[in-house]
Parts: C-alpha cells; sequence; structure tokens
C-alpha cells in the first residue's frame, strides 16, 4: 500500500542520462513522491537547474507530472549519473545553495584516493598495492552501469578494481586532474577527449584507454594485472574533417559535404564520427570525391564528398576522425 502526497515537492531517481548535441543535458526520472511541474528549481545529484522542458513516456510534452510517473527532462547544468536522487525545491537560490555543498563534498572526497596507471599495475600489485583506481566516461548510463560492474568484478590475487568516478560524455581536462591527483587509469567507452584534454593529458603524463567492446576492456586490464599484456596497438590520427553540408542522390543515399582540418583523408581508411566528442560511427572511408572526381585521398584545407561504411547517419558540424593503427613496444 504505497502512498504518496501529490501536493509536495517532487522527489525521485535518475533512471538515464544522456548528453544531447542541441539540448544539453536530458535526464529520465522516477517521480517516487510529489508533483514536478514545468519550470520548478531542481538538483540531481550534485547538480541543479530548472526544468525547461517536460515530457512524458510518449514524448509529449506536458505541465506536470505525478508520482510514480517516469518522465524526460532538460535544463540541468551537467549530465548526472543513475540512480542518483533528485529533488525539487521553491527557489533556485535554494537548489544551487544544496548542489555547491553536494559538490564540494564530493570534490573532498575525489582527493582522498590514490592509485596507478595501467602499464604499472604488474609491478605495483607486486608491490603489495591492492587496490586500482579508474575513471570511466561512456556515451550513456547504460554503457557506464554496464563497464563499471564487469571491471569492478575483476578479483586477481586479491586486487580489486575501485571506481572513483564515473559520469556520462567526453573525458575532460577535470577528469585528468583528478587521474593525475590520484593516479587512476581512465578509461573511456565510445567516448573520446577533445584535442585540448589529450593535450593535458600528455602534459600530465596520462594515458587514456579507449573501448567499444567491454569485454576488451575486462581482458586489457586482467592481463595488465597478471603482467601478461599483449603488444600494443596505438591509434595514430591521420587526418579530420567537418561535415558542413549533406546532399542526398537516389543510387547512394546521404553523401556527406565536408572540409579537411587536419592531415590527409585516405579512401579505405580506419574512420569514426565524433559528435561532440561522442563515437557515434566506427568503420571506414568507403568513397572520396573532390570536386567531380572520385579521388584516393584529399589534404588539409580541401572540400570533399565523402561516403562511409554503412553509414546514413551524417549531421552538419560533426568530425570525421581517420586514423590508423601502429604496433608500439610496452615499457
Amino acid at each position: 500500500e504505497y502512498k504518496a502526497n501529490p501536493s509536495r515537492y517532487a522527489i525521485g531517481t535518475v533512471i538515464e542520462s544522456r548528453l544531447d548535441k542541441h539540448v544539453g543535458p536530458v535526464v529520465t526520472l522516477l517521480i517516487q513522491n510529489g508533483t514536478l511541474r514545468l519550470g520548478d528549481p531542481i538538483v540531481i545529484g550534485n547538480y541543479y537547474g530548472k526544468v525547461r522542458t517536460l515530457k512524458d513516456d510518449r514524448g509529449n510534452n506536458i505541465v506536470e507530472a505525478k508520482p510514480s510517473t517516469p518522465v524526460e527532462v532538460t535544463g540541468i547544468s551537467e549530465v548526472p549519473s543513475a540512480g542518483d536522487k533528485f529533488m525539487a525545491f521553491e527557489s533556485e537560490k535554494q537548489a544551487k545553495e544544496i548542489a555547491h555543498e553536494r559538490e564540494l563534498r564530493s570534490k573532498e572526497a575525489d582527493t582522498n584516493f590514490s592509485g596507478m596507471t595501467l602499464e604499472d599495475l604488474f609491478g605495483r600489485i607486486k608491490e603489495g598495492e591492492k587496490e586500482i583506481n579508474i575513471i570511466i566516461k561512456a556515451d550513456v548510463n547504460g554503457s557506464l552501469e554496464a563497464v563499471k560492474n564487469a571491471l569492478t568484478k575483476i578479483d586477481v590475487e586479491g586486487v580489486h578494481v575501485n571506481v572513483i568516478r564515473g559520469g556520462v560524455g567526453a573525458i575532460t581536462e577535470s577528469d585528468v586532474v583528478l587521474a593525475s591527483a590520484s593516479h587512476a587509469i581512465i578509461i573511456g567507452f565510445n567516448v573520446r577527449a577533445s584535442i585540448a584534454t589529450q593535450d593535458t593529458a600528455k602534459q600530465y603524463g596520462i594515458e587514456l584507454k579507449y573501448y567499444d567492446i567491454i569485454y576488451k576492456a575486462v581482458e586489457d586490464m586482467e592481463k595488465a594485472m597478471k603482467g601478461m599484456l599483449d603488444p600494443e596497438f596505438e591509434e595514430k590520427v591521420t587526418g579530420s574533417a567537418e561535415i558542413r553540408q549533406i546532399f542526398k542522390f537516389s543510387k547512394v543515399g546521404l553523401i556527406a559535404g565536408c572540409h579537411v582540418l587536419s592531415g590527409t583523408i585516405k579512401n579505405n581508411s580506419k574512420a569514426r564520427i565524433l559528435r561532440d566528442d561522442i563515437i557515434v560511427y566506427n568503420g571506414a572511408v568507403n568513397t572520396l570525391q573532390h570536386e567531380k572526381d572520385q579521388v584516393k585521398e584529399v589534404k588539409k584545407d580541401m572540400d570533399c564528398g565523402m561516403t562511409l561504411e554503412n553509414c546514413q547517419d551524417y549531421k552538419e558540424g560533426d568530425i570525421v576522425e581517420v586514423y590508423e593503427l601502429v604496433e608500439v613496444k610496452r615499457k
């Protein structure tokens, strides 16, 4: 006989969250008590905002939602984690104060950790280290929870994995700073770091590990802990291009009109599409065209038409990154 009071301000739990290129953080909430209304100041986890849009489970815009209702909201400052609690407030000032206090407590907790890098695991374990600190960033909360659960179940020689931070979205400079302070390993699942963040990681000597398959991340971690890592293949980005226009042809479907930002784009190269530093496609360059001619490659500052293998999801502003895998010797 569960009961709720629809007259109070809403409280509940985050079911899922993601970062949308156009509207920012989008959060799915389950209202467990009270009524959530359009425009309500709200705190979710460590973040605050105002309910800018409110949609029901069918995608319809609504102005309020009663207890036991799942809703999708926008207007939050950052992407929270699945399982975070939320609460609506009377004023935005109250919401900001509560969110600020929670963020300070979270930062204090972050600074209490210490850990290691992936390459150092085996040596540290032999020296008696019993805990490995990891920072995980993923494309959506579902992926984040799956990766987190898989890695925390690893137990080699009594050593366990400790996830000190998990979040949705691209790897940021604050992740790198925390990794440096705590000697944590940063794992990106279907996400990347921006060029600025990659530069910061190099300055701090932090290695960024990227995965798109969970078992591969688990396998690498287990092998590192046992001192049995295979030869490593490092990604070397050879070129990037921005999609500036999309053309539709009846015979071939969509063609991305691109401007090459750096390096060289070669036909048949491995390629991915980055949308706000989130990987939305991974495959290969299928065709390249410069003006009216089919070409094997295009270079920096050139315009081209491009199709990617089995891909019809192009959006203006997307970045196409081409790369090759180069074997590197482990230290």
